[in-house]
This record gives structure tokens, C-alpha cells and sequence, in this order.
């Protein structure tokens, strides 16, 4: 008996040690996860943390700082831990035209000595520029910098260096993200998308909606919203409602959200049922804090559609397969869509979902709201039929 303990736990070592070795050199185990989307999702965290990173492409090594929350003395700091390359900022193409530079890519901009982080940030956010500066098109580390950035949700801006393979040391302990990791991301969280936890929970109305909450990779989450008893199977009445802090919760009158919920809320009672999914996409994606930015630009006479592209965004940075999987994983593919945004409708049918129709949901116009709603129509091309073809009340 002594002699078979002792060759059992013999096997038992041998096998622990096999698989822990696995464990410790596997790169895409079902425990770990793929290691370029791993790095990624901790990048984002230093990047939150206003850590830099290592961006890795083909014959390129980049160090990266974010600009969202740059004082002069992390700029000091940066400037001294890439020496003796020289920093400078990467904008995207969009805020390279806002600054006269007719650009499609990322673009590099060198800094000067003098520069502080208060010049800095304001190069990057004010609506005007008093010159156009001199930059060279960025590679494709600093776009998965960029890329970073708005997963970061915040300014899509990077301070950056160009490394020698030497100039850093483990020491340091910072992370290093392969570039093609990083702008290949956002599919990669699509699909690690799980359900978390589900009640039911009444509401006002007095009817009661069944909470289903999703949770990625990232800690992220969505929430759909099933309304009444649907059959799922059928063509179903769906809202995709990007989460607006300001008009959902506090009810305000410079955008329609609020009122777009109440009134999608309402129409799904009325036909018996329906889903809408709540999406951790504030601002058209761009986070809340971007979108007080935004906030600030409009009320220095931008719209808002140039007010995303004025901070380097894009007018639309959601993700509509976050919304193509939720619905995949109810399995609810075909819908009826409740929206006046027709690109809803174009992305949501090219991340797979069949639309069989649309239902308008027309919000109350008011004195806050009508240049908001305004752009809409005009910038946009939404569907609003108690609005003029010019954007005039009717």
C-alpha cells in the first residue's frame, strides 16, 4: 500500500508540475486568455492609472503617456524616462483637421522645451489653435496608443517616445502591448461578453421588465431590458439606448436620452413586449468625461457633431457588436428597431442582426435641446418628422 501511495503521488506531482509548466508557457489557454488581448485590458488599467506603456509593432517600440490627466510634473517625469529620445504628441486624423492638417492618419507633432502640460492639453481639447504645427504621419504603435486612449475613455492623445531596445529595463516594470492586440481589441471584447446575473425588477408603469446583465473581459457591463413576455423568436421590438447620465437619470433638456427611454419604455408596453438594451456607451461612446468636454465645446457655439471630432473623436465611437452579441446570446435576430438614427440601423445589420422595420421614437422639442436636435437631422441624417428639412421646428 506504502509503495502505491508513494508511485500515486509521484504521478500526481508529475502531472501538477506538467500542467503548471503549461499553465506558465501557454499563451492562449482557456484559463489565462489570449496573451496580446491580456496585455491589452491591463494597459487600459495602467493607462487609467496615467501609467506609460511599451506599444510594440514591426520595427517599431514606442513609450506612451496618456494626456488625460498631464500635470508638469509627469511631464518631467516622461521627458526624463525616454531620454535621450525626444517626446512628442500623437493626435488622431480628426483633430489634425480641426488644427489644418489634411490628414487621414494619426498624425506626430514635435514639442518644444517649452511646452507645459497646460499647453499641451489645451492643443489637444480647445476648439482654436493659433497655428497650424508641423507633424509627420505616426506609425501603427502610436495609432494602438491612440486606440488605448479611447478604451481608457479618455482624450485620444498620447505623449510618445521612440525607443532604443535598451533604453528601458525590466526595473521599470512596464507593460509592453503588441500594436496589433490592441487595435484588433474591441472584437476580442465582443466575444468574451458573458451573462452575469438576471431579476425582475417592477417598474412605475406598473408592468415589470426582466434585468439581464452582461459582463466582457474588461469588467464592463450591459444590460438588457426585457419588457413584458415577449417571444424572442419573432420579430422583436428592440431600443439600443446608450446610457446617458445626465438625461436618464437627472432628466436633462439638452439631449432627448431621457425622453427616448420613457417613450421606448412605454411603446414596448403597449405592443405586448419588447427588449432594450442599456449600453455603457455614454456620449456616443466617448465616456463621460469626454462628453463634459463636449458639453463645454457646444456651449462655445460648436454642435455637436464638431464637438466630438474637435477632442479627436470619431462622430460615432460605439460599438455596435456589443449590442449584435447581447441580442445573439437572447436570441432575438431578428428586430424591430426603435430609432430614428438610421446608422443603427446599418451597423447593427452589419454585425448580423436581420431588421425586418423601424418604429420613430420623436422626443419633445424645447428651448435647450433644438440645436442639439437640430444637428442631428442635419449632421447626421436622423429621422425626426417634427422637424423642418432645414432643422426648423414644423
Amino acid at each position: 500500500m506504502t509503495g502505491r501511495r508513494c508511485s500515486y503521488t509521484k504521478r500526481v506531482a508529475k502531472n501538477e508540475t506538467y500542467g503548471m509548466s503549461t499553465l506558465r508557457m501557454g499563451t492562449s489557454s482557456t484559463f489565462f486568455g489570449d496573451k496580446g488581448h491580456i496585455n491589452v485590458s491591463r494597459g487600459v488599467a495602467e493607462f487609467n492609472s496615467q501609467r506609460p506603456l511599451i506599444i510594440a509593432a514591426e520595427n517599431e517600440r514606442l513609450l506612451a503617456l496618456p494626456v488625460e490627466g498631464l500635470d508638469d510634473e509627469r511631464l518631467a517625469e516622461f521627458t526624463a524616462l525616454c531620454a535621450p529620445a525626444a517626446p512628442y504628441l500623437v493626435i488622431t486624423s480628426r483633430r489634425a483637421l480641426v488644427l489644418g492638417i489634411d490628414t487621414r492618419t494619426s498624425m506626430a507633432v514635435r514639442l518644444s522645451a517649452t511646452n507645459k502640460a497646460k499647453s499641451i492639453l489645451a492643443f489637444v481639447s480647445d476648439s482654436t489653435s493659433d497655428r497650424v504645427p508641423k507633424a509627420t504621419p505616426a506609425g501603427r504603435a502610436a495609432a494602438a496608443a491612440i486606440q488605448i486612449a479611447k478604451l481608457s475613455h479618455g482624450l485620444p492623445a498620447v505623449l510618445a517616445a521612440d525607443l532604443d531596445r535598451h533604453v528601458l529595463t525590466s526595473e521599470h516594470g512596464i507593460i509592453t502591448v503588441e500594436a496589433d492586440a490592441a487595435i484588433s481589441f474591441f472584437d476580442n471584447a465582443v466575444q468574451s461578453l458573458t451573462l452575469a446575473s438576471e431579476a425582475v425588477v417592477p417598474l412605475n408603469s406598473g408592468s415589470n421588465a426582466r434585468f439581464i446583465v452582461f459582463r466582457d473581459a474588461m469588467g464592463g457591463t450591459e444590460v438588457a431590458i426585457i419588457v413584458g413576455k415577449p417571444d424572442l423568436a419573432k420579430p422583436m421590438p428592440v431600443r439600443l439606448h446608450s446610457a446617458c447620465l445626465t438625461g436618464d437619470v437627472f432628466g436633462s433638456r439638452r439631449c432627448d436620452c431621457g425622453d427616448q427611454l420613457r417613450l421606448a419604455i412605454a411603446r414596448l408596453e403597449d405592443l405586448g413586449g419588447g427588449v432594450i438594451l442599456y449600453l455603457a456607451q455614454e456620449g456616443r461612446g466617448v465616456g463621460l468625461a469626454n462628453k463634459m468636454r463636449t458639453y463645454r465645446l457646444q456651449d462655445d457655439g460648436l454642435d455637436t457633431v464638431d464637438a466630438n471630432t474637435t477632442l479627436g473623436f470619431d462622430d460615432d465611437e460605439r460599438n455596435y457588436g456589443v449590442a449584435a452579441r447581447m441580442l445573439n446570446m437572447l436570441e432575438c435576430t431578428r428586430v424591430i428597431l426603435l430609432t430614428n438614427n438610421p446608422t443603427k440601423l446599418d451597423r447593427l445589420s452589419k454585425a448580423g442582426i436581420e431588421i425586418v422595420g423601424r418604429m420613430a421614437l420623436e422626443a419633445p422639442i424645447n428651448a435647450d435641446n433644438r440645436r442639439y436636435m437640430t444637428a442631428k437631422v442635419t449632421r447626421a441624417g436622423h429621422r425626426l418628422g417634427h422637424l423642418g428639412p432645414l432643422g426648423d421646428p414644423s
